[in-house]
């Protein structure tokens, strides 16, 4: 058995990448081709394939990690110390090396291509790898022209699988003489791209004659790759923009792959308008198909009408300030987009309701004044949130109507036999709801560490789509910024969320005087159609005794 390194493939750049994703793990088996990492260019996300067999031993990177080209992935036990590389690699320049294909069937499925034919002496015909089992790729970039002289590792082609586009670079360095395949054409493993005249090796004879590409769905010329149609695709309805396959959408405005582009381009789609359910807010075509079918069950709107990106309604005009003064257009970030447009969405299709409430806290704050050391040494910040996380927990428990979410079909309810915790933090780059999960189990130490935990990831970005998936209600403070109140959007699916704003010391008459307390304001909004206005009235009645006798919290 040996010990080697898995390095990150030529990248066609020298910049640095991020690590989106990890997907193997010490002690797994990891064969050829298999998925290692995602990565992620400015371009697109890509998987990284295994070019060692074996078991991974250690795990080099991590989430957020950059790498480049070179940069040592995973180390893998092999059952060799020099693994059978030759056989995966390309013929030899040998005048008789045949290239065989892999199976791929035409737009018509009237025969399978035939095999190269052999190149001259000193002419290697280059081929598609391995490339994990995929048969029908297409080819969405050429890189090299023939006359170019190019050198080993360097970009071929572009080729978009399902999962992400990926360079296919040379293995050997050389000049080409002719290239095999057109804009988007289909090909698979053994397909091959060009003839390279090795560098060194004597010239060809005689020219060679180009072969047909592997597969090619639709004709397509190197200057515009065929748009392929849509089958079925319903016709759009008044209020859905018309399909405009001239329409570009640029690549800095959405994180999308080329096939998902091409797709939004057929069915009149404005990529900037759906929310992407893919790694870091990437679109996947399954988004577009289900913004598709949304829009085509919302009520006509008239085709004047320019709609509000994402709700149907009227939008409000663009106008012109730079007639009052100097103006900057400043791009949203892709999260800041996100979320004003779940945003808009919760609030056209939620009917809120909120309600304001007091909670006095003045015997909390004095209990956790006097944890104040015992939270040094445990190096856990206590704040007020953990106790109201329990709160709203318990809250929950003994109010579970406001635990449910609403079936699509609006007959159902989905009620939850869990309770998880969403809290809203603020970081640069926009607002994240990571979870706190099984709240109602934990103890306020466990809570208020998770959440310094889950708060730093989220500033770092480095939160996982597991660490914001799964809440069933949602709190959201203001802290010590201010204010006395705010309505809070509720963030469905979920049917309640609630606003705490800053504390403060008020007069409260007991026991025959005015005495001060230390109050803290907070508003729960709710969905009505779920709850209604008495069960709001007392949840927050409810949370406010927790809060003003924490000890209620251990009945």
């Amino acid at each position: 058995m040996a010990a080697e390194k898995l390095n990150v493939p030529d990248l066609g750049t020298d910049d640095s990448v991020e690590v989106i994703e990890v997907l193997v793990k010490p002690g797994d088996t990891l064969k050829l081709n298999d998925s290692v990492v995602v990565l992620e260019s400015d371009k697109a996300a890509m998987e990284i394939p295994a070019t060692l067999a074996g078991v991974v031993t250690e795990v080099l990177v991590k989430v957020g990690a950059q790498v480049k080209t070179g940069s040592a992935l995973v180390v893998v036990e092999t059952a060799a110390a020099a693994p059978a590389k030759a056989a995966a690699a390309p013929a030899a320049a040998a005048p008789a090396a045949k290239v065989e294909p892999a199976p791929a069937v035409a737009a018509s499925k009237a025969a399978e291509p035939a095999a190269a034919p052999a190149a001259p002496a000193g002419i290697e015909a280059i081929a598609i790898p391995d490339l994990g089992g995929a048969t029908d790729v297409e080819v969405i970039d050429i890189l090299v022209k023939v006359g170019d002289s190019i050198s080993k590792e360097q970009g071929l082609i572009t080729l978009e699988t399902d999962k992400a586009a990926m360079e296919v670079p040379s293995p050997k360095a050389g000049k080409v003489t002719a290239i095999r395949v057109k804009l988007g054409d289909k090909v698979a493993q053994g397909s091959v791209i060009l003839d390279l005249e090795i560098a060194g090796a004597p010239a060809a004879a005689a020219p060679v004659k180009p072969a047909a590409p592997a597969v090619q769905s639709t004709p397509a010329t190197p200057s515009a790759p065929p748009v392929q149609p849509v089958t079925a695709a319903p016709a759009p309805a008044a209020g859905v923009p018309a399909p405009d396959a001239a329409k570009p959408v640029s690549a800095s405005d959405v994180y999308a792959g080329p096939a998902v582009r091409q797709l939004a381009r057929q069915l009149g789609v404005d990529l900037a308008q759906v929310s992407g359910s893919g790694a870091k807010g990437r679109i996947v075509k399954e988004d577009v198909e289900a913004w598709v079918k949304q829009r085509l069950s919302q009520p006509a709107v008239a085709a004047a009408v320019v709609p509000l990106q994402g709700s149907g309604i009227p939008a409000v005009e663009d106008i012109d300030f730079t007639r009052f003064g100097p103006i900057e257009e400043v791009d949203m970030s892709k999260l800041h987009r996100v979320t004003a447009l779940n945003m808009t969405k919760c609030w056209l299709n939620v009917p809120h309701v909120t309600q304001f409430d007091e909670a006095d806290i003045t015997d909390l704050e004095t209990f956790r004044a006097e944890q104040k050391a015992l939270a040094e040494k445990k190096g856990v910040k206590l704040t007020p949130l953990p106790f109201i996380i329990k709160a709203c927990a318990k809250a929950l428990q003994e109010h579970p109507q406001f635990n449910v979410a609403l079936h699509s079909s609006g007959t159902k309810l989905i009620r939850k036999h869990y309770i998880n915790i969403g809290v809203a933090v603020a970081t640069p780059a926009g607002l994240m709801v990571p979870v706190i999960r099984q709240a109602d189990q934990k103890s306020i130490w466990q809570i208020a560490k998770e959440i310094a935990e889950l708060s730093t990831k989220a500033k770092e970005r480095k939160l996982s789509r597991e660490d914001m998936e799964g809440a069933c209600f949602t709190v959201t403070s203001l802290g010590n910024l201010g204010g006395t109140g705010f309505t809070p959007i509720v963030n469905a699916p979920e049917v309640a969320i609630l606003g705490v704003s800053r504390a403060s010391i008020k007069p409260v008459w007991k026991n025959s005087a005015f005495v001060p307390r230390t109050l803290l304001p907070f508003s729960l909004s709710y969905d009505h159609r779920a709850v209604n206005g008495i069960d709001g009235g007392n949840f927050c009645t409810y949370l406010g005794s927790l809060l003003s006798d924490i000890r209620l919290m251990m009945l």
